[in-house]
């Protein structure tokens, strides 16, 4: 699973409103041809981003390259059973990754047009956001 190694802090705040923001410097493909965009906002747990990959790679032969462009920062949460109501130091339990409109999730090289749609199809149906394929125009 992916997670931070350190983090200078061992909680963060429950940030919602930054999910209605549309991302600008993510927006643009790195050096890849092929791409999955995340349309709508969401947060993308690590398990989610692994599943993902797995369906990647268990639909493509060795000769690819894959990139994974989020990363899980944010740690999760969860009040066990017996908590009061006003106990609010629960320990953590996942991680998260804030996904803005428009944020590249993954680039694929070194496939044809056809394997990384398929690929990526596959991907999408593991992942909680709607997502748009796209492929660079050269």
């Amino acid at each position: 699973m992916l997670q931070p190694k350190k983090t200078k802090y061992r909680k963060q705040r429950r940030w919602r409103s930054a999910l209605v923001w549309s991302a600008k410097w993510w927006t643009r493909l790195s050096f890849w041809s092929f791409w999955i965009k995340a349309i709508t906002p969401a947060e993308i747990t690590s398990r989610q981003i692994e599943a993902a990959r797995k369906a990647i790679n268990n639909h493509l032969s060795r000769k690819w390259k894959l990139w994974i462009k989020i990363f899980p920062h944010k740690p999760l949460t969860k009040k066990w059973d017996e908590a009061s109501m006003g106990s609010w130091k629960w320990s953590i339990d996942w991680y998260v990754a804030v996904v803005k409109r428009w944020v590249v999730l993954f680039e694929l090289e070194w496939v044809s047009e056809e394997l990384a749609r398929w690929a990526f199809n596959k991907a999408i149906y593991k992942l909680p956001c709607k997502t748009r394929f796209v492929k660079k125009e050269f």
